[in-house]
């Protein structure tokens, strides 16, 4: 297993910590902005080897969006995966908390922690649990236009004004992700539909090889416009979103299962088992074979 773990430091990251001093400032002249409000912000692309751990808990609540690869957290003894277009509310705690991104398929994340005056009462108001789980969501792009306001008001300094405009942002940042589809305007719940009618035709059709034009006509669309709004909605093409799907079953299938590796493939599509092999390590990192020995055998890591 590598050992290597890191916080922070990724190409391309985003990231600002507001010092405790500022919001309690700002608090003491308008009390109505402790209700709820940012304490940290950030972005980390392809975060490979993150990991962060709170051995006593963290007193913030933590959404973490992931727009692409892999990661994970543990509550206390309890631990998630999470995926593409997955997001989690971390509610505040007291409890061992860890969290990072996958070996092999590092996550992208847009992450925020925020606190407030009652934050037990704001959880439970608004059913934010500790076993929640990850949350699948379509595409959340009113959620990143509110992500990037915040930031770059933050970016532009700590005023009064600044921060106050953040505060209110932030409410409505949140509330994308507890009510996306209140979020999404008829048009685009439309595509939203429709997208989720391909993912899925496309997982009952693991055993089938699926060409961009089946899945387009099934929408009656073209190949280029359904791309693009599969795209749009998912942050991947529907060629690699259906491999993704294959391949997580083939996983589980590794896992769970005593099966040969060609009998794996054929299960998702693949009649020639070492052009299946190539694929899984492609999008893997390691083979069936050593990933079928890692899960299994997690200490050997």
């Amino acid at each position: 297993m590598n050992n290597m773990k890191r916080k922070d430091g990724f190409e391309g990251e985003k990231m600002i910590n507001l010092p405790e001093s500022v919001w309690k400032k700002v608090i003491r002249e308008n009390a109505v902005l402790g209700q709820l409000y940012v304490t940290h912000i950030g972005y980390f692309p392809k975060a490979a080897y993150h990991h962060r751990e709170w051995k006593k808990g963290c007193p913030d609540n933590i959404l973490i969006y992931c727009l692409r690869g892999k990661g994970w957290y543990e509550l206390g003894k309890k631990r998630f995966e999470v995926g593409v277009n997955e997001f989690m509310i971390i509610p505040a705690t007291k409890d061992y908390l860890r969290y990072g991104a996958d070996e092999n398929d590092p996550w992208t994340i847009y992450w925020i922690h925020f606190s407030g005056k009652d934050m037990d009462t704001f959880n439970r108001s608004f059913k934010i649990g500790r076993q929640d789980g990850p949350q699948s969501i379509v595409f959340n792009e009113k959620g990143l236009e509110l992500w990037d306001t915040m930031y770059t008001n933050l970016e532009m300094g700590f005023s009064k004004e600044n921060l106050t405009n953040t505060n209110l942002c932030l409410y409505h940042f949140v509330a994308t992700f507890l009510f996306p589809d209140k979020h999404v305007n008829e048009k685009k719940q439309g595509a939203k539909d429709m997208i989720d009618e391909t993912i899925l035709f496309m997982r009952s059709r693991l055993q089938n090889q699926l060409t961009l034009q089946d899945m387009a006509a099934k929408s009656n669309l073209s190949a280029s416009h359904f791309s693009s709004l599969f795209r749009k909605a998912t942050g991947m093409s529907p060629l690699d979103y259906f491999i993704h799907l294959k391949l997580q079953k083939a996983c589980l299938l590794l896992y769970s299962s005593g099966m040969k590796i060609k009998n794996v493939a054929a299960e998702i599509g693949y009649e020639d088992p070492y052009y299946f092999s190539r694929l899984f390590k492609k999008y893997m990192n390691v083979s069936p074979d050593q990933y079928r020995t890692l899960r299994r055998n997690p200490e050997d890591k």
